[in-house]
């Protein structure tokens, strides 16, 4: 069960929790839990972050930052009631971003590429102060200026929760089947691409309704799945195989089961390429061409990535034919420039000292910039803007490219269609004979 935090916690062993399920659960192809239902637990113990801390402190952040164990008892049902569960400790414990596939787009100029991530940065940190939330967010940004703050878990941070025994509980009836769905429309003829490639990534977009899909051989599925092992551009190699267990399962026309749950994809990695020094990104690309049905013969499939939940620090994005890489660092020529301009003002003798603290002591904070004002020293503010302007440097060009990792249990959505037989043969061409 994937479960998403609903409001901040303390971080401190004991506090309790209160969750919500993503996802339905399904047994046996019938619903058993459906979505938001309530998870209540608590925090059982903290571990030290060692990883964090060490990092933290190159920022003048001397935070004990700590891992959460959290451990949940409880299932409430969007019905009322509720249901005393067992299981272990819950594993991720990070915010989480549903992603999904780029639409296809052709070469562009490189002034038209920054201009648009510029443009798509602006949005972002507009929505930052738009959206609801703001205040603890503007709290969060206020902690990160102080060498020292009070940690919480973060609303929308999610576990992996699984149980230890057996839950009896009804099963929920099937939702009625809408009329003229647009889900068999849309898979007779997926939309297209430039080159004529069918366009999987619209297809997912579109496919709304897992529940209730086309049946015909040449359509489009929508499947949602966990992954059964853990994939990664570090470890991975081509060729290799994976498995992902299908979570939800699949109707056609007049509640006809097509795909049942527990149903198994089988993937190929296709592409794996690990991260590297110099900023270098590791990069990843796999494919599913066998679908296992219990009780069945074990059908060829041709799927593709369309949509993935990823920790919202992997910052990861999905391009419209299922690859997946670390997006672009925002900002990989202006911040390190940005930095070194303010730290050569800072020591420079024209503008007063406390105004050239102001702008170039910007390595450790608010405790940094304070200090550079106070101190009333050009080489000490030029100093600390040195250290910012080092630490910017190494972050966008020297330091190890970020890798692409998908843990198991991550939720993904693959796009999938009937894979054409392999000792198909195009029909002979007849000739008339002449005499």
């Amino acid at each position: 069960m994937a479960v998403e935090l609903v409001h901040h916690a303390p971080m401190k062993a004991g506090a309790p929790l209160t969750a919500r399920l993503l996802y339905p659960v399904y047994v046996d192809s019938h619903l058993a839990i459906p979505a938001t239902s309530t998870l209540e637990g608590k925090i059982v113990a903290l571990k030290p972050n060692r990883k964090l801390r060490a990092k933290a402190r190159f920022y003048a952040d001397f935070t004990p930052y700590d891992t959460p164990v959290v451990r949940f008892d409880k299932l409430t049902l969007p019905n009322g009631h509720s249901y005393a569960i067992s299981s272990p400790d819950a594993s991720g414990g990070a915010p989480i971003l549903h992603l999904t596939a780029s639409a296809p787009h052709g070469k562009k100029a490189f002034i038209k590429a920054e201009f648009e991530q510029a443009k798509k940065r602006a949005i972002a940190e507009a929505t930052l102060v738009t959206r609801p939330g703001r205040m603890g967010r503007m709290r969060e940004f206020l902690y990160s200026q102080l060498p020292y703050h009070p940690q919480r878990i973060n609303t929308g941070t999610e576990w992996t929760v699984h149980l230890s025994h057996p839950l009896l509980v009804p099963v929920w009836p099937l939702p009625p089947e809408k009329p003229n769905s647009v889900v068999a429309n849309l898979a007779v003829d997926p939309p297209s691409t430039h080159a004529g490639k069918p366009n999987l990534a619209a297809a997912a977009q579109e496919v709304n309704q897992p529940t209730v899909q086309s049946s015909a051989a040449n359509r489009a599925w929508l499947l949602d799945a966990y992954l059964t092992s853990t994939i990664s551009s570090a470890t991975s190699k081509r060729g290799d195989t994976f498995q992902a267990y299908v979570a939800q399962p699949v109707y056609g026309p007049h509640q006809k089961l097509i795909v049942p749950e527990g149903a198994i994809l089988i993937g190929t990695i296709t592409r794996a390429k690990p991260a590297r020094s110099f900023g270098r990104k590791g990069k990843l690309r796999f494919t599913f061409s066998e679908l296992k049905i219990p009780g069945r013969r074990q059908r060829p499939v041709q799927g593709t990535l369309a949509a993935a939940d990823a920790a919202r620090a992997a910052d990861l994005r999905i391009d419209s034919e299922g690859g997946i890489a670390p997006a672009k660092k925002p900002g990989k020529i202006l911040m390190p420039l940005a930095f070194s301009l303010l730290a050569a003002n800072g020591l420079s003798s024209d503008a007063s000292a406390a105004e050239s603290g102001a702008y170039s002591s910007n390595g450790f904070g608010a405790v940094g910039r304070i200090i550079g004002i106070a101190a009333g020293s050009h080489i000490l503010a030029g100093g600390i803007g040195c250290y910012a302007a080092a630490q910017s440097f190494y972050n966008h060009w020297l330091t190890h490219g970020q890798n692409v990792v998908f843990p198991k249990n991550t939720r993904i959505e693959v796009v999938t269609s009937a894979a054409p037989h392999r000792m198909a043969m195009p029909a002979a061409a007849t000739t008339t004979k002449t005499h």
